[in-house]
Parts: C-alpha cells; sequence; structure tokens
C-alpha cells in the first residue's frame, strides 16, 4: 500500500499570496490546496496523507485565530504556521499557545516557510502513526475474552502468574493458558512490550 503525499493547505485571501506560495511549494516537490478562505477549506475533502495548514491571521469574516481555535474545539488536529502582515506580540502568544508550528510576518524567508511546513508536515505523520498503531491494539484488544483482558492488566502490573491467580481466583495453570493466549492474539513478543501495549491503550480510554 502506498503511502499517500504530503499536502500542504494555503488558506489566505490574498490571491497574489496564493499564487505565489503555490509555485514555491510545488517547486519544492510539496501538494499543495489553496483556498481564499476558511469556510471553502471546511468543505474541501481532506487529503489522505500527513496535511500542514499555512493560515492568513486575517481572513474574511473571522480570524485565522479564531479558525485554529474552531478547529481544536471541533477536534481536527492539523499543524498550523501563521503567516501576517499585521501581526503583534499577543496574536503570536495566543498563535503558539494554540499549538501553531510559527508565526512569521510578511515578508517573510522562503526557507523559514519551508522548515516550518517540514516540521508540521513532520509532526502530522508522527500523529498518523500514532492513530493508526492505537486503532491496530484496538482491534487486538476486542479480540480478547474478558478473562484475558484482566490478565493483561495484572501482567502489564508486573504481576507474576501465582500472584494473578490469586488476584483472580483461578489456578496458576490456567493464568499460563490465558497469559499464552494474551500474548499470542495481542502479537506481542515480550511482556515490556504487553506492558507497553496496555499503558498506550489505557492512556487512550481503549
Amino acid at each position: 500500500m502506498t503511502q499517500a503525499k504530503p499536502t500542504v493547505i494555503v488558506v489566505d485571501d490574498d490571491e497574489a499570496m496564493r499564487d505565489a506560495l503555490e509555485s514555491l511549494l510545488r517547486s519544492v516537490g510539496l501538494e499543495v490546496q489553496t483556498w481564499k478562505s476558511a469556510p471553502e477549506f471546511l468543505m474541501s475533502e481532506r487529503p489522505d496523507g500527513p496535511t500542514c495548514l499555512v493560515l492568513d491571521v486575517r481572513l474574511p469574516g473571522r480570524s485565522g485565530l479564531d479558525f485554529q481555535r474552531e478547529l481544536l474545539a471541533a477536534n481536527i488536529h492539523i499543524p498550523i504556521i501563521f503567516i501576517t502582515a499585521f501581526g503583534d506580540i499577543l496574536m503570536s502568544v495566543q498563535a503558539m499557545k494554540g499549538g501553531a508550528i510559527e508565526f512569521l510576518p510578511k515578508p517573510f524567508r522562503d526557507q523559514d516557510l519551508i522548515e516550518a511546513i517540514q516540521l508540521g508536515l513532520a509532526r502530522d505523520q508522527t500523529r498518523r502513526d500514532d492513530e493508526l498503531e492505537l486503532a491496530i491494539l484496538r482491534k487486538r484488544f476486542e479480540m480478547l475474552s474478558s478473562r484475558e483482558r484482566e490478565v493483561m492488566y495484572h501482567v502489564s502490573k508486573g504481576g507474576l502468574n501465582k500472584q494473578i491467580a490469586t488476584a483472580m481466583g483461578i489456578t496458576e495453570i490456567t493464568v499460563k493458558v490465558h497469559r499464552g493466549q494474551v500474548m499470542r492474539k495481542m502479537l506481542a513478543s515480550s511482556t515490556p512490550e504487553l506492558a507497553r501495549m496496555a499503558d498506550k491503550l489505557m492512556e487512550a480510554g481503549r
């Protein structure tokens, strides 16, 4: 299965700026989508691969900072790079507190923008990889019986077979059988690996 190409989304109401950014980014081999407003972007189809958003602070109808808050509230996680000709320190602080990658005043150096975009795309790829890994773990976890899940919990907490048997009121041999099934179904090659899987599932609320 081939991996989807990274895409940079540019949202800026200045057509000349959109065209210039598209030309720049395509020149370094990046896929680009450009939109003149936040609603246009929201109505568009999301790219399949890692994504980064280059967002103008001042947009028609709403500010880029307001749009950033809306995306977070909607649980849409896209790394954002703000660009602006009218920025100030307060705007920059708000943007960075909201998780922005960078806040670049116009005119900015092409290289500064490209480096920020590369960082944003790398972070989004990491997020996507983590989400895929979690989805796979959840699917495996669903294959476990309730008793196997309980054994997995105790094993992940460092419990020995004898201790688990006492805690669950079953024989040590039964614990060994369940433990083997858990390792097989979760595709864990070692107890520490199983513990890491359990921690990841617990952190995500399963």
